[in-house]
């Protein structure tokens, strides 16, 4: 936490300006809470959900089957996330160098989260999805996130969300920047990261929606402080325009498919229903280990497992024994809830795996061609 955070002054329950970390980590959380954005800790120092308890890490089960939550407990990162006052207090007030997430999905929040990364742009065809960019264009010098969302603002003749001075926006360690809206409906707007082949509003853009959560403002990792820009503390109405771009980019469940949930266990075996009861059986052996990985924050080798099993689904595919599109989905599934927040991360695991899989099909004895 950082004392750069304050509050709204009309907001008479307002942590004092000269506070510990400890104050200003259960003041935050208390803060968001009463916003109505349902909190739960990160780990300390890291932008990870805090680890689950002994039972979840040796029994691995769905969030929803799980009987931590109920019980007051912070298992299973956002899935956990309260508004109860008391049971923040008792979060915080024990650990008061957690960090500070807030579930996007019920607290009715989109957030734009505008990364830099300093690597190489993509294809033309993935900087601004849905929209071509001719060849004669000059992409000289479009570097980043900002960049690419600052293009898509100006086709549309609107300004970049990245300079809405209205709405809360929080700068990042790592030189991005989060812009927090209010969504105005019922509408269960989908989360995404900027480099997925599929969803997506633009490259290095991630959209932070239902399913995943946001850092709070003021939460503090070894890499820096999420530190609120300006004034504004509260989130402004998401603009009809950005709207309309996440409608257009898929970022809304089609309106007779009712909206993802997470799949128990047991439900999983129904995936391959018309594979036969061996590759249920394999399908579901292949993604235990990613799913145990959710059961610690980290150091549970979570890239190796996940390369490893889209490796071998790919290695399924090839054989065609396992539809390509049912064996991303369940590897996304598994790998989302074991590392909720990571999705650029387990964007380019699965990839990189299945693509390697792909290549080399996995036969009925076990072996590859």
């Amino acid at each position: 936490m950082h004392p750069e955070l304050r509050f709204p002054r009309s907001d008479s329950r307002q942590p004092a300006q000269e506070t510990s970390v400890a104050e200003l980590s259960l003041a935050t959380a208390k803060w968001c809470a009463r916003k109505g954005w349902p909190v739960h800790p990160l780990a300390a120092g890291r932008k990870t959900p805090v680890a689950n308890c002994s039972d979840c890490r040796t029994h691995p089960h769905a969030p929803a089957d799980c009987p931590c939550i109920p019980a007051g407990r912070w298992c299973h990162g956002f899935h956990a996330a309260t508004l109860d006052q008391d049971r923040i207090q008792r979060w915080w007030g024990s650990n008061p160098r957690f960090g500070i997430g807030v579930s996007c999905g019920r607290a009715g929040l989109v957030v734009i989260d505008i990364d830099a990364h300093p690597v190489q742009p993509p294809t033309r065809d993935r900087i601004l999805p849905g929209i071509p960019i001719a060849d004669h264009i000059d992409l000289t010098g479009l570097a980043n996130g900002f960049h690419t969302l600052a293009v898509l603002a100006a086709l549309r003749g609107r300004p970049s969300p990245a300079d809405d001075a209205s709405t809360l926006r929080v700068r990042t360690p790592s030189g991005g920047l989060h812009v927090w809206y209010r969504t105005g409906d019922a509408r269960r707007w989908q989360s995404s990261v900027g480099s997925s082949p599929g969803r997506a509003l633009a490259w290095q853009v991630d959209v932070r929606a239902h399913g995943s959560y946001i850092i709070a403002p003021g939460t503090a990792t070894r890499h820096g402080v999420y530190s609120p820009l300006g004034s504004v503390r509260e989130p402004a109405g998401l603009p009809l325009w950005l709207a309309q771009e996440l409608e257009r980019t898929g970022h809304l469940p089609a309106p007779s498919i009712p909206a993802p949930r997470p799949v128990p266990p047991r439900a999983r075996q129904a995936v391959l229903a018309a594979g036969g009861g061996r590759d249920q059986n394999l399908l579901a052996s292949v993604l235990a280990p990613v799913e145990a990985c959710g059961q610690v924050p980290e150091g549970a080798g979570f890239s190796d497992t996940l390369n490893r099993a889209a490796y071998t689904l790919g290695g399924l595919v090839a054989a065609g024994r396992l539809p390509r599109e049912e064996a991303e989905q369940a590897l996304r599934q598994a790998a989302t809830t074991a590392r909720p927040g990571q999705e650029r991360r387990v964007e380019q695991i699965i990839r990189s795996g299945l693509t390697a899989g792909l290549n080399r099909p996995l036969q009925d004895n076990g072996r590859r061609q």
